[in-house]
């Protein structure tokens, strides 16, 4: 039998387990598990030492286009993707101008055909005016579901109260994505901070509180209206019991930034590059609290936020220096890290990577090793140590708060549909990205 590509030799990570396996890809998708000696294709891979995962996906990620090219565009943020291990983004929508309406939608399905060297899907912004409208955009083609700032946004895209964020709820089924801090309690405690000071105060100022507000709020109208919500980078202890006990309303995200960095120490050694929000918490017990929940299964989708500005402007003093962290490119190194130190399963990992999203955003070709399924593969080197620098960041931005961190296990080969974008750290086939399609 002939494919387009055969990955011989490798230790595959199924739905139901590790096993070596040789596995056939045609027509961009997985058609064989079981690929014989005798069998053939026009593209041999030996990933011998190997394992071979389900394409990883980043289901959370801010690639600045159109209107931030000094930071990121699509190409080099799926570029960067790519050289991570990524074969998968969802981008979210507060670019310039936003993605909140069909022009946006139709310029960007269009720019991901003609940029994107992975596949991606964008988030439909939600505001007080294409509130009516949602229930129309979420079932466009590329459209992975509807993104709420419930806090921490400018423009229109904020939408702070419950009338507001009931309203969103009730327009349309599919599960909608929340940044929930309290914009309520934010303005209030902005007051007791000043420009200029040490950068740990970020995490004083958006305390706890405001995420906690955030979710309690919006978990109410959860189940008031019926409406499955998904919150993003949930940072707190309380959170993470409040929502281990409504699993019938919502889902979880993690950020690997919250569980590889703590504060305050991580605001001395980064200053302005450990900036972000939700914050880099000041009390050990949420770090651990996040460990914890991915541990147990309440942790559903672990994401990157990858949110680049340019280096100048990180390094300006706090309250002026803008907020998120570059992270598309780490976020699998240092994943395989934590497998690594044994922290979690390279299993655990494929779940909250791949299936995860998949399962959360209702992505019926994608997240796992299947017949059927979408040729997506990541391939890793458990064994393989390398130190992350800034020269190896492919973002404008140039800069990584991982600069000088030392991992053990790489990303080697980044295949999308059964095409070799990265292999071994180099971009051999570009622009092959497309939009996603999701069950409607």
């Amino acid at each position: 039998m002939h494919f387009d590509l055969i990955i011989r030799n490798g230790r595959c990570v199924f739905p139901w387990g590790e096993a070596q396996a040789d596995i056939g890809i045609r027509d961009q998708r997985i058609a064989s598990l079981s690929v014989s000696a005798s069998d053939e294709a026009d593209r041999v891979i030996d990933a011998t030492g190997l394992h071979v995962l389900p394409g990883l996906i980043d289901s959370h990620v801010h690639l600045r286009d159109p209107g931030k090219p000094e930071a990121e565009t699509l190409e080099t943020g799926t570029r960067a993707a790519a050289l991570g291990g990524i074969t998968a983004v969802f981008d979210m929508p507060n670019t310039n101008p936003t993605i909140t309406n069909r022009k946006m939608l139709d310029w960007k399905r269009q720019h991901i055909v003609e940029t994107a060297n992975i596949d991606v899907a964008m988030y439909i912004g939600a505001t007080r005016e294409n509130t009516p409208l949602l229930a129309e955009f979420e079932q466009e083609e590329g459209v992975c579901g509807v993104k709420v700032f419930a806090g921490s946004s400018t423009g229109d895209l904020m939408i702070e109260d419950d009338e507001g964020i009931e309203a969103v709820l009730r327009s349309g089924h599919r599960r909608v994505s929340f940044h929930s801090e309290d914009e309520y309690r934010l303005r209030e405690r902005r007051k007791l901070f000043e420009p200029g000071q040490p950068y740990h105060c970020h995490a004083e100022w958006r305390d706890a509180e405001c995420a906690i507000r955030g979710t309690q709020r919006i978990l109410a109208l959860s189940r008031k209206t019926g409406r499955p919500i998904h919150i993003l980078h949930v940072s707190t202890e309380e959170e993470f019991i409040l929502l281990g006990e409504n699993r019938r309303h919502a889902t979880v995200e993690v950020l690997v930034n919250h569980l590889t960095n703590e504060g305050p120490g991580c605001y001395e050694r980064l200053g302005g590059k450990a900036v972000m929000n939700p914050p880099l918490r000041n009390e050990r017990r949420h770090f651990e609290a996040g460990w914890a929940a991915l541990r147990d299964g309440r942790v559903d989708v672990v994401s990157s936020d990858h949110a680049p500005h340019p280096k100048e402007a990180k390094e300006l003093p706090w309250l002026e220096c803008p907020s998120g962290l570059t992270g598309v490119q780490t976020i699998v190194p240092l994943m395989l890290d934590h497998v690594n130190a044994g922290r979690l399963s390279l299993t655990r990992l494929v779940d909250v990577m791949a299936a995860g999203p998949a399962r959360v955003y209702g992505l019926p070709n994608k997240g796992r090793l299947a017949v059927g399924f979408d040729g997506d593969i990541t391939l890793v080197d458990m064994k393989k140590q390398r130190t992350i620098t800034n020269d190896w960041i492919a973002s404008p931005a140039g800069w990584t708060p991982y600069d000088g961190k030392t991992v053990t296990g790489w990303p080697v080969g980044t295949i999308v549909r059964g095409q070799v974008v990265m292999q071994d750290d180099e971009i051999v086939t570009s622009n092959v990205g497309r939009p996603i399609s999701f069950q409607p």
